[in-house]
Order: structure tokens, then C-alpha cells, then sequence
């Protein structure tokens, strides 16, 4: 409210918003007048409520999603088997046993001085089911399908679904896809409430989001925030979406919800340097995931198409110098004899700018189109070859299981004791692993158990340097180990798909 004087010494003005009102001093009296102000004061407090609730009204309210979705979204615990391990029945882990001895407290169980009596001989040991991970998941349908990540349930040999009304569940493993971290897994139960999913399509940069999971095993917790991009280019078969909401270990495997309630993603992974949520976590496309799915379920795998080349980035000075105009496709480095490719009589060099009339923009997006496409399907592709176009028919391959790696892998001598004492099994990697991930050395993890598995490695991870130094291969890993004070943690740099961070673990004594 702001007043001013028009002039005169006796009439005053009084404007508000876009009406003026005037007191007349003249005619009105002092009460009447003081009466008009604080009338006009009464205005401006109920216009400035007014423009305060129109403020917080834009602020998004997920008290309804919440009520709406929390019910379809479950908490996933997995067990293994292990063997039980002598002095275990003290009931103390590692941890704490640690926590004893830095603190000067008696261990549980710790030898008496003096004459110890006569002890029963040890009975034979038996294999005891352990807690390995926790996750979260939703309810795909009502007679007890369940979407997760294929990393939830990995190597797991019992899994146990909690919904929210806290009824438990053991369940059976559908399928899972490691190249998409897409998992199906079954209860038996009926009238579930299932999620309605989303058309990813819609989903715009900026949109609110909201997830709902077990992070650090805490139950049904929420968060929120918007799509911070689409497409990132993170992962090998599919674009994921990118946001800010806070994802942190268990929230894998969880849905992503829009604002309409729908599910539009799966929370599958973050970037962080710390192990915790920095800001950037991605969700696998629930487009994608329901494709993926749709085949676990009706054949427990995933069959992926395959031409067969070696492929790269077309560069804007390669693109520029061979008449391609702008950087687009994928440029073949190499053809594998008898490929679909070879048959087909695509050359190394070749730019493959369309599959199927679909443009390649860049060279990631040829993988993905053949990837979805049914092996055995007579298909086009479009070549830049010499500064020519040309069109070629293909017979669209399968992608095979890793079938050979697994026996080679059965087949390699156990790593040394010292190896063992981290709970790692590794193997060296293949030349032409290397080249794809572009790495010099290393070893494969084949199996991570005990600490290692603690310190989250797990299978498929590469191992580049063990406390600081460079790793060429699985004899130089195991002289380091036999080097290592296991009284200390040691730090391993190691490589998941795309991203590269660090794991500090302690050597089993």
C-alpha cells in the first residue's frame, strides 16, 4: 500500500493493487478516516495472502503419489550360502570383533587363561544362509510379477520380497539381463497392486520425479527431484535417464515416478567419487525395461541381434574430410569373418549412417537398433563408402551368451592364497576386451565373495591398479597381494561399464 499526496494539503490517496481509493479530511471525520486506512490495511494483507498461496500452490505435493504408488513398491533382501566358519557361533562379525580390539575390549569368546576344559571335536561344518544385499523393486501385475535391477538379485540363492503391508515372501527368479541391469522375479500372491507405467516419451527435462525404495535398508523412503537430461549415453544397450532425486545403495532396483503417478524408469545406478549420492543417479527407460521384461518372462532370457563389426565415433574432421558433411554414424574398424556383416559385404571404413531407415546419430545408437532386432530378420542398412551412399540387405545374427568365457573361466587355476584373503577369483582379460574398454591391463573379477563383496566388487568388474599402482595382469596381482600387510585396508581402483572408481577392503585374516 503506498500512499501519496495529490497536491493538496487535505486530501490523501491511498492505491492498492489497481484500485485507488480517496479520504477526503474535509468532509470525513478523523475516526471515519483512521477507519478507511486500516480497512484498506485489512485489503492489502488478504492481497498479499492471496498472492503468497498462488506462489505455493506451483511447488509439486507428492502426498497423493505416495498413497497412490507406495503400496506396489517392495523391499528385496537376498541370502546366500556360505559355510559356516569355526568361532562363528560367537554371533560377532568382523566389524565388530574390529570395533573390539581398536577400543581395548575383551573379545567375545576369547581364550581364558589357565586350563581350558575338554571341548567336543568340531562337527562337520554346514552351509548357513547369510544376508548379501539389500534393493527394492514394484509390482509389475497382481498375480506377483516384480521388476528390479539384475544386480539386486546376482549370485543370490534365496530372495525374500517385503511389501508394505509387511507381509514377506520368498521368490523365484524369472530372469535377468545383466546388459540392460533388468531383473524379473516372482511371488506367489494375488490382488497385488500393481504400478501403471508411464510413456518415457513424454518425459520432459525439468519434469518433477519422484523415488520410492530401501536406501541403506530404510523402508518405503522418498525422494524427490526433476529430469536433469535424457539419453545419457551410460549404459551399453540403453539411454538413461538422468536426475537429480537422491539415490543411495538399496534404492536399486526402485521405481521412478512422474508426477502423474506412472512409472517411467528403474533407479539403477549413481555417479559418485564417494560411494554415496552426489547429485547425478540414472534410471533405466521403463520403455526399454518393459521390452526386456515381456522376454524374461516368456523365455527367462534376452535374445539380442548382432551384425558383427567393430565400431567408433565418427569424428567432425573425419566427417569433414571424407564429404560426410557432419559428424554422424558409425564408422566399422573391423569386420569379423563370417559375420552377418561380411555376408552382408560391409567393409572396414564403411560409415553405417541408417539401419533399417532409422539414422544412426552416433555410433552407440547402431548396437541398441540391432540389438532390438530379432535374430534372423532380413534387414537394410545404409553406408557412406567413398564419398557414396549405398543401401546393402543384412541377415540380422544372434547375439550369443558368453558360453566360452564361462568355460575358460572353469577351466583356469584357482589365483593364489593371498588373492583368496580379499575374496576375489580373477582371470586376465582378453585383448580384445582391452580394446573396448581402452585400458592397457588389469584382471577381471570372475567371483567376489566375503570382503570383496562387502566392499561392493562383484562380477565383471575390471581391476586397473591395486593401492595406487597400475595392474597389467593376474601374476603381477597376485605378487601384490603376498606384498600386502593384511592388517590394513587396501584400496583397488576398478572399472564398471563406463565408470571408474575406488573400493577399500580389508584382507580376511
Amino acid at each position: 500500500m503506498r500512499p501519496y499526496l495529490n497536491g493538496c494539503k487535505t486530501d490523501c490517496y491511498f492505491q492498492e493493487s489497481m484500485m485507488m481509493f480517496k479520504i477526503d479530511f474535509k468532509t470525513q471525520s478523523v475516526p471515519k478516516c483512521l477507519g478507511a486506512i486500516l480497512l484498506l490495511m485489512m485489503l492489502n494483507l488478504l492481497t498479499v495472502g492471496s498472492t503468497w498461496a498462488q506462489s505455493t500452490r506451483g511447488l509439486p505435493d507428492f502426498t497423493e503419489l505416495v498413497e497412490q504408488v507406495g503400496p506396489s513398491v517392495v523391499n528385496i533382501r537376498t541370502l546366500e550360502k556360505v559355510m559356516a566358519r569355526p568361532g562363528s557361533e560367537s554371533g560377532a562379525d568382523e566389524d565388530m570383533l574390529e570395533f573390539f580390539r581398536r577400543f581395548g575390549i575383551p573379545l567375545p569368546n576369547a581364550p581364558r587363561q589357565g586350563p581350558r576344559p575338554n571341548r567336543p571335536s568340531p562337527q562337520p561344518q554346514e552351509e548357513e544362509a547369510q544376508p548379501r544385499g539389500v534393493g527394492s523393486g514394484f509390482i509389475l501385475s497382481a498375480d506377483g510379477f516384480i521388476m528390479t535391477n539384475a544386480h539386486v538379485v546376482e549370485g543370490a540363492q534365496e530372495v525374500l520380497v517385503t511389501l508394505t503391508d509387511k507381509r514377506e515372501f520368498k521368490a523365484r527368479i524369472v530372469g535377468a539381463d545383466k546388459r540392460t541391469d533388468v531383473a524379473v522375479v516372482k511371488i506367489e500372491a494375488t490382488g497385488l497392486p500393481a504400478v501403471k507405467v508411464g510413456d518415457v516419451n513424454r518425459l520432459k527435462v525439468g519434469e518433477w520425479v519422484m523415488a520410492i525404495g530401501s536406501p541403506f535398508g530404510l523402508e518405503n523412503t522418498v525422494t524427490a527431484g526433476i529430469v536433469s537430461a535424457k539419453q545419457r549415453d551410460t549404459g551399453d544397450y540403453l539411454p538413461l535417464i538422468q536426475t537429480d532425486v537422491a539415490i543411495n545403495p538399496g534404492n536399486s532396483g526402485g521405481p521412478l515416478i512422474n508426477m502423474r503417478g506412472e512409472v517411467v524408469g528403474i533407479n539403477s545406478q549413481i555417479y559418485s567419487r564417494s560411494g554415496g549420492f552426489m547429485g547425478i543417479s540414472f534410471a533405466i527407460p521403463m520403455d526399454e525395461a518393459v521390452r526386456v521384461s515381456e522376454q524374461l518372462r516368456a523365455t527367462g532370457r534376452v535374445t539380442r541381434g548382432r551384425i558383427g563389426v567393430q565400431i567408433e565415433q565418427v569424428s567432425k574432421e573425419v566427417a569433414e574430410s571424407i564429404g560426410l558433411g557432419k559428424p554422424q554414424g558409425a564408422m566399422v574398424r573391423a569386420v569379423e569373418n563370417g559375420s552377418a556383416a561380411e555376408k552382408a559385404g560391409v567393409e572396414a571404413g564403411d560409415i553405417i549412417v541408417k539401419f533399417e531407415g532409422k539414422a544412426i546419430e552416433k555410433s552407440a545408437d547402431l548396437p541398441r537398433l540391432v540389438g532390438r532386432t530379432k535374430p534372423g530378420t532380413r534387414s537394410t542398412l545404409t553406408v557412406f563408402r567413398r564419398g557414396v551412399s549405398k543401401e546393402l540387405s543384412i541377415t540380422v545374427g544372434e547375439f550369443e551368451e558368453e558360453k566360452v568365457a564361462s568355460k575358460e573361466r572353469e577351466s583356469k587355476p584357482r589365483v593364489a592364497n593371498a588373492v583368496q584373503a580379499l575374496g576375489l577369483t580373477v582371470s586376465d582379460i582378453p585383448e580384445t576386451l582391452k580394446k573396448q574398454l581402452k585400458v592397457k591391463g588389469g584382471v577381471r573379477v570372475d567371483a567376489a565373495v566375503d570382503a570383496a563383496a562387502r566392499a561392493g566388487l562383484r562380477e565383471g568388474d575390471v581391476i586397473l591398479a591395486v593401492a595406487n599402482t597400475e595392474l597389467p595382469g593376474v601374476k603381477e596381482f597376485e605378487v601384490m597381494m603376498t606384498k600386502l600387510d593384511k592388517s590394513k585396508p587396501v584400496n583397488l581402483l576398478f572399472r564398471r561399464g563406463e565408470w571408474t572408481q575406488y573400493a577399500v577392503i580389508r584382507p580376511s585374516p
